[in-house]
């Protein structure tokens, strides 16, 4: 049930705020006008939308790279695996830094941390590897490695470039703010069209439910934003990504 509620936090708390204060401000001063809210809606749904498509396209990308990161990995293990010449211990040695670039990674994406030498470190732990046992290895199962091995590392790059580019924050700025001011704009003209006599109760409902059906969708935009972190209900679950799963 938390999962559900993730989408209520300060912001929704700060909208509520305006929308029960601009109604009350407006029937105390009797501020009452008409005007065209075409033009807001443009200035928030149209950059509420492309910024919720946006975040929705990186977790699918997201997904596609984890995806060939696993899948050459795993080939990379099968490779070593599969190899004649290479001894027990060597094989043991291998598939041990490749889950270690796997686990890695995994805990790189998870933080908010923009510092990845540690996961290079594993991917040039590997390298060497190769390098040191290449006579043992053969060459035929270490350019097949090697291969499959560069398409983990680009994978991977992917994948760290989604975790450190977000959508355009001047944009998620400049939405967020015209959701704050949307209360001041809208409560008159809402009064307007209700009519000042009628209840007043009406005004505030609609003011409330429309800015927190404005707010839910920007928070689920910045929640969608990030599928990494395991907090929200569409965020991607690294377990089914693992080259040891079950």
């Amino acid at each position: 049930m938390s999962r559900y509620l993730i989408i209520i936090n300060h912001r929704t708390l700060l909208t509520l705020i305006l929308s029960i204060l601009m109604p009350f401000v407006a029937y105390s001063f009797e501020v009452i006008y008409n005007i065209d809210l075409t033009l807001l809606s443009i200035a928030i749904i149209f950059p509420l939308v492309f910024t919720i498509r946006g975040a929705f396209r990186r977790r699918e990308k997201a997904l596609e790279y984890l995806s060939r990161f696993r899948a050459s990995i795993k080939t990379v293990i099968n490779i070593v695996e599969s190899s004649p010449k290479v001894q027990q211990e060597e094989k043991n040695q291998a598939n041990a830094i490749l889950n270690a670039v796997n686990q890695n990674l995994f805990d790189h994406l998870k933080t908010k941390e923009e510092n990845f030498e540690s996961f290079d470190e594993k991917v040039e732990a590997f390298y060497s590897f190769l390098k040191e046992k290449g006579e043992l290895i053969g060459n035929g199962t270490r350019e097949k490695a090697l291969r499959f091995f560069k398409d983990t590392v680009e994978s991977a790059d992917n994948l760290i470039a989604i975790h450190s580019h977000r959508t355009p924050v001047s944009l998620k700025a400049y939405c967020l703010i015209f959701i704050y001011i949307f209360p001041v704009i809208y409560t008159p003209t809402i009064i307007n069209k209700i009519g000042y006599d009628n209840p007043s109760w009406l005004t505030f409902f609609i003011v409330i439910l429309s800015e927190f059906i404005l707010i839910s969708l920007y928070n689920i935009q910045d929640q969608m934003e990030y599928p990494f972190d395991d907090e929200g209900l569409d965020d991607i679950k690294f377990n089914i990504f693992s080259v040891s799963r079950k």
